[in-house]
């Protein structure tokens, strides 16, 4: 603890105490995790074999990263992650603007310090959580915000503007000793890429008339959208070329991980007296509607599909089966296929559209339910094993389902229609009347959609014939 450590630079020395450049902390720490098969980035899905080796090889070789990606590809999330690779502890001066290496402080006010204290100059225990900074690229930003600025009130107390004490000190220099992440930085102008080059790689800045040396000892890490970095020559050469590595994220790969994104961050929606259940192949199509969207012709696809979307698309589904079980007075909860049209409203906020007619994104987001929902269904049902159902249908059986239908009615329909018990059954072996509810509709559209029966739709509701 912070307490049972050395106080004074002097105690410091005596300990024994070694203070690494942070490159050569982070890869110190990221062998010792490698070494102990400890899991470096939890809650990161699909890219096990894919970004996560390339960060590893960039992190031990002590490259400056970029990390190249549409939106939600989870690029801010392992920005963040590379926090836990840094020491949990850290001496640095105490009393001085910027955190310092006691041992080798870079500022005047640092180096004066230990030239008037010597030994018994003061230390301070910085924590891991602390040595992070982040700014968002904005073309507003200024050399102030990042490096810093003359301060007119130390100038006003009497100093001379020749006096690097005059300078207020921007968001790199206060994250020396750590990780400085830079979000979209395309959008930085171009004047402020160079400054920020001659702090990577010159170790100067210039501040109105001021030429300060500064070796910050700061790991850069950046993120960028492909088209903003690639194609529109907004990123100034010499800086692109002092990212050591440029590294591309992707999306989820498989379904299965976008799955599993689905279950980390989506918020968990209950009430009290109600019993929610989420039927697991609800979750897998919500998935495969974001899979089949970035794939689609309709969607630009240079704007990308965020998981994001599969969060808020799965959130809307729950939350609607949950209100209509409010509004209905039934306690046990499942959202059914015809709950998906709630995904809707989330969707349309999600992705951008080609040129589309007015009106036609509805149109193109039914497309997407139906191509998840007979995806799901073919992956899981043999159409074979529900011809007694789809012979009752020809035999003149018709039925109706719908977002506002009760569960009785669906109780019903498994006593009155022949081989749809079969069928649920094979869809989920759960008693709830709610899963069952949703399993009826699940199997119905599914044989839909492999045109083995005929749908009416309505407002809502839908007929089922032969």
């Amino acid at each position: 603890m912070p307490g049972q450590q050395p106080s004074t630079l002097g105690a410091l020395r005596s300990s024994g105490y070694e203070v690494l450049p942070v490159r050569e902390e982070i890869r110190k720490n990221l062998i010792a995790k490698l070494s102990s098969k400890e899991p470096l980035f939890p809650g990161i899905h699909g890219y096990e074999d894919t970004v996560i080796p390339q960060l590893e090889n960039a992190i031990i070789g002590g490259h400056d990263v970029i990390l190249l990606g549409e939106r939600g590809q989870a690029k801010s999330r392992i920005i963040r992650s590379l926090v836990s690779l840094l020491d949990e502890w850290t001496p640095i001066l105490a009393g001085v603007e910027i955190p310092e290496n006691p041992y080798q402080p870079i500022s005047e006010q640092g180096r004066q310090l230990v030239d008037e204290m010597g030994d018994d100059a003061p230390i301070a225990w910085m924590h891991r959580d602390e040595r992070y900074g982040e700014k968002l690229a904005t073309p507003d930003i200024t050399i102030a915000d990042l490096i810093g600025e003359v301060d007119p009130i130390k100038v006003a107390e009497g100093r001379y503007l020749s006096d690097q004490l005059t300078i207020h000190f921007g968001l790199i220099p206060r994250t020396n000793r750590g990780i400085f992440a830079i979000n979209e930085l395309p959008d930085l102008a171009e004047r402020i890429q160079v400054g920020l080059l001659n702090v990577m790689e010159e170790h100067d800045i210039q501040i109105r008339g001021h030429k300060i040396r500064l070796p910050l000892d700061v790991f850069v890490v950046a993120t960028a959208n492909p088209e903003d970095y690639t194609n529109r020559g907004r990123i100034i050469t010499p800086l692109k070329d002092r990212y050591g590595s440029q590294i591309r994220t992707h999306y989820p790969r498989n379904v299965e991980d976008e799955m599993g994104i689905i279950e980390q961050e989506s918020a968990k929606i209950t009430a009290a007296g109600y019993n929610v259940t989420v039927p697991d192949y609800m979750p897998e199509i919500i998935a495969e509607v974001t899979r089949l969207a970035r794939r689609s012709p309709d969607v630009n696809q240079r704007s990308g599909v965020s998981v994001r979307a599969s969060v808020a698309d799965y959130e809307a589904l729950v939350s609607n089966a949950l209100r209509r079980a409010i509004a209905m007075g039934e306690h046990e909860v499942a959202p059914r296929i015809s709950d998906l049209s709630a995904i809707r409203a989330t969707l349309e906020g999600k992705v951008e559209f080609e040129t589309v007619e007015d009106g036609r994104e509805d149109q193109v987001i039914e497309r997407l339910i139906q191509g998840a929902v007979v995806a799901v269904f073919n992956r899981r049902c043999s159409i074979s094993d529900l011809e007694p159902v789809t012979t009752e249908f020809k035999a003149g059986t018709s039925v109706d389902t719908g977002e506002a239908m009760p569960l009785s009615h669906y109780q019903d329909l498994l006593k009155q229609v022949e081989g749809l018990p079969q069928a649920v059954a094979q869809v989920t072996q759960d008693s709830n009347p709610a899963v069952q509810a949703a399993a009826v509709e699940f199997v119905l559209e599914g044989l839909h959609l492999n045109k083995r029966l005929n749908k009416d739709a309505v407002s809502g509701q839908a007929r089922y014939r032969g």
